[in-house]
């Protein structure tokens, strides 16, 4: 027979938000990998932060809940407060009590300048690679380097003339049609460290920064991730660079695969004279820079692809195809902490799929 509607609902009753979440959830995995690379950075935030006085939100808090943002597609620190307020798995995985209030989305900007400051997000970074690591999921020897264009949160019509607030102000009508606009004679007002570029010959002309990633071949695993101004050092240069810093991270770095874009002499001459073999896809009809083409040199080509798995992920789920912040600094820290996310993601699936996969290249 059909059900009566009750009246008067019962708003109480006991939960155990443990009995609410599936025993084989891939979020139970993330939130383990994550508290034991928080519980690494215990001595830093000790440093941090004060002895005495009021205290804060947790700093724990605040980072799994930039976790959560790129695990389910949160636009803002104000959407995510809001999902706090009426999401059980969010306050579990942040270890918010059911009856605590939530914190306002003015304390991430707030502690932003703190956790700038004192790189809280590198070290997050960091620290997920280092327990991949631990794990034996990362390959010490073999990596994949690619680059993408992170859009950023300023308009065209911004971008106008240096030393000029352009015609009309505010939000006017601008017509920009005949104009030339170059980033040495124009600059955004909203963001000046943004910079003009076009993603390839016929693409639209965006305000945009530029993220450079390093895959170890084992796994697809991101070991570095930076963004940098989208006009200055090549992405081949950048490349090399990364390859230093992850040889002063402990890493043996001897091939690198990447796309056809890094076919140039400064990517095999600086990688050859650190001792490690570049394996750059060639450049149709151009003369090759003595690239091996060996069998290396080919599975290097197939595993470097799983790359753009990373920035269709980070860009997509991850919210990163645009920046929510101003200024490469804060752009940089918000990608550190998506990238992170992605990579606790493939180390659930890891985690729950048997032993790593052996590397193959």
């Amino acid at each position: 027979m059909r059900g009566q509607l009750p009246c008067q609902p019962n708003f109480v009753s006991l939960i155990n938000v443990e009995t609410l979440i599936g025993a084989e959830h891939p979020i139970r995995a993330i939130k383990r990998m994550c508290d034991e690379v928080l519980r690494a950075m215990h001595e830093h935030f000790d440093e941090i932060y004060a002895a005495d006085g009021a205290p804060s939100i947790p700093p724990e808090t605040l980072l799994k809940g930039k976790v959560l943002q790129a695990l389910y597609t949160v636009r803002s620190d104000r959407q995510l407060c809001a999902r706090l307020q009426t999401d059980l798995l969010f306050r579990w995985f942040v270890d918010l009590p059911l009856d605590a209030t939530v914190f306002d989305a003015s304390v991430y900007s707030k502690n932003q300048a703190r956790l700038l400051e004192h790189e809280v997000a590198d070290l997050f970074f960091s620290e997920v690679v280092e327990l991949a690591r631990r794990h034996g999921w990362v390959s010490d020897d073999h990596f994949s380097v690619d680059g993408t264009l992170i859009e950023a949160w300023a308009s065209l019509k911004s971008f106008r003339p240096k030393g000029s607030d352009g015609p009309g102000g505010g939000n006017a009508w601008l017509d920009f049609k005949g104009e030339k606009r170059r980033n040495d004679t124009h600059a955004s007002t909203t963001d000046p460290e943004a910079k003009l570029v076009k993603k390839g010959p016929g693409k639209e002309a965006r305000l945009s920064f530029a993220g450079h990633a390093t895959m170890e071949n084992r796994n697809g695993l991101c070991v570095l991730f930076e963004v940098q101004p989208a006009v200055g050092a090549p992405e081949s240069a950048v490349a090399v660079d990364q390859m230093i810093e992850l040889r002063n991270r402990g890493f043996t770095p001897k091939t690198v695969g990447a796309d056809k874009g890094y076919h140039t002499a400064e990517f095999v001459t600086g990688l050859r004279e650190q001792k490690i073999v570049p394996h750059p896809a060639r450049k149709d009809g151009q003369k090759t820079l003595h690239v091996l083409l060996t069998l290396a040199h080919a599975i290097s080509q197939k595993l470097r692809k799983r790359i753009e798995e990373i920035f269709g992920w980070t860009k997509t789920t991850g919210c990163f195809r645009k920046s929510r912040y101003r200024g490469v600094e804060r752009t940089h820290a918000q990608g550190q902490y998506v990238v992170a996310a992605w990579n606790l993601v493939r180390m659930a699936k890891l985690l729950g799929g048997g032993p790593p996969q052996t590397a193959r290249a």
